[in-house]
């Protein structure tokens, strides 16, 4: 059977909702416009829905030239989708500090209402530089504010696999989303991901830089914000624990750069 892409999906915002896409480019640090936003708080640290699973209920949408950020119950907020900002910052990602820039009071206000904490939308310029581990992803591979790498692939069967463990105990199938993938393949076997060297799919070439150790991000419904753990997460850990964590899903970066659209080929070498 062949291999061949199922899903894309964008993440503009770090922690809220992605878009389903049925064509992207692959950039030097990802899917154009992956994570290139992120919430920070007044130390400008990065938040995410570790902490505040609530961001999930963020929607995101890509209309023309411009952000647009909406949640239930509240209107919402349109921003450039390339601002110029207000002012050079140094945020911090994980170990990462970087350049990025303020570029909205309104949609400072918008996210701290709604999410009930004092934060602020912030964005990483063409200029800024941040690099994957290089004992990974190898010497100055680009990433956004990606957690590390600068896509995430996962595939069909290896969900599946995990669903037949859930519902083999009772508990509810859980959909992709909990895993918030970049790409979704069908036509391999369940966790062949963990055996990838280099991807070629449309006319890019992506290579894989280490397997994605999972958190409890995945034990949050990522319709409603509501954490409903421990699942899945308990049963990944009863056998896909590693050095790397509790795995699912391979990091890629990027070795060219290219447009891949769902339901491409992937040749894998």
């Amino acid at each position: 059977m062949p291999i061949t892409v199922s899903a894309l999906n964008v993440y503009p915002v770090k922690g809220l909702k992605g878009i389903a896409l049925t064509e992207a480019r692959c950039t030097d640090r990802g899917i154009e416009h992956d994570r290139r936003w992120m919430v920070v708080d007044k130390d400008r640290q990065f938040i995410s829905q570790r902490e505040h699973p609530k961001m999930a209920t963020v929607w995101t949408e890509i209309e023309g030239d411009a952000l647009v950020l909406s949640a239930p119950d509240v209107g919402d907020v349109r921003l450039e989708l390339r601002p110029h900002g207000r002012g050079n910052l140094r945020v911090q990602v994980w170990r990462s500090v970087c350049d990025a820039v303020s570029v909205s009071q309104q949609a400072d206000e918008w996210l701290s209402d709604y999410l009930g904490l004092d934060c602020a939308l912030t964005y990483m310029p063409d200029e800024s530089k941040r690099f994957s581990n290089p004992d990974f992803g190898g010497e100055a591979k680009r990433v956004g504010f990606a957690d590390g790498y600068a896509y995430l692939a996962t595939s069909e069967a290896s969900l599946a696999d995990l669903n037949a463990k859930l519902l083999a105990k009772d508990h509810p199938a859980v959909p992709m989303n909990r895993f918030r993938p970049n790409i979704v393949v069908k036509g391999t076997t369940p966790w062949a991901e963990d055996d990838w060297r280099v991807l070629s799919l449309g006319s890019a070439m992506l290579r894989a830089a280490k397997p994605c150790g999972r958190c409890q991000v995945t034990t949050t419904d990522q319709t409603t914000g509501e954490v409903r753990g421990p699942e899945p997460l308990a049963t990944l850990a009863t056998f896909r624990d590693s050095p790397f964590g509790i795995r699912f899903g391979m990091n890629l970066v990027t070795l060219r750069e290219g447009t891949v659209r769902v339901g491409d080929a992937v040749e894998l070498s």
